[in-house]
């Protein structure tokens, strides 16, 4: 199994590749976390729901990682990047969403600080932005307590339950997160 860890302070955290094995224990929460999903993301929660995210996961466009908690190694949420760009661009899109019976503890600020270490130093990106519905307010201060910026508003922006919704752009390039983070580009 890779792990993937914070260099510069010991996160309560890691983050890991969905892989067949979590299958069970991943659809299992987020049935059970459901109403804090609602109706701000529908994420994988049935086999081939599953099954469809793990087959695009093995592609270069798209990685799904899994926070798990290092005492008990319970899954505590997930992070995806979608759509890859390389090129002029480096970039990609975040998705994410907290199992509930952990959520409000800080493990989904802990993992998303590890998971932008991953996109910026292990992956090379660039930028990475997020795409949120301006009334999910602690999907907002995520994003801000992990150094992302606003950049926009986007009416209409993502069919989410069949219908198409408004979102906040929110985004952070790598140069923001390494001065936010203390570290140097070498």
């Amino acid at each position: 199994m890779r792990v993937l860890a914070f260099a510069t302070h010991v996160s309560r955290v890691f983050i890991t590749p969905v892989k067949e094995s979590d299958r069970a224990e991943f659809i299992a929460a987020m049935l059970a976390s459901r109403r804090l999903h609602h109706p701000w993301l529908w994420p994988p929660s049935t086999d081939v729901e599953f099954s469809v995210m793990l087959e695009r996961s093995r592609q270069d466009a798209f990685e799904t990682l899994l926070a798990r908690r290092r005492e008990d190694r319970a899954l505590v949420g997930y992070f995806s990047l979608s759509n890859i760009i390389r090129g002029a661009l480096e970039g990609a899109f975040l998705g994410y969403g907290a199992v509930a019976a952990h959520a409000g503890q800080g493990y989904m600020t802990e993992g998303l600080m590890l998971v932008l270490e991953h996109a910026f130093e292990r992956l090379g990106l660039h930028r990475l932005e997020a795409n949120i519905q301006p009334d999910n307010v602690r999907s907002l201060a995520l994003v801000r307590r992990c150094g992302f910026q606003r950049e926009g508003y986007s009416p209409r922006y993502l069919r989410i339950a069949g219908e198409w919704r408004d979102h906040e752009r929110w985004a952070i390039r790598a140069e923001q997160w390494r001065e936010l983070s203390g570290r140097v580009r070498v």
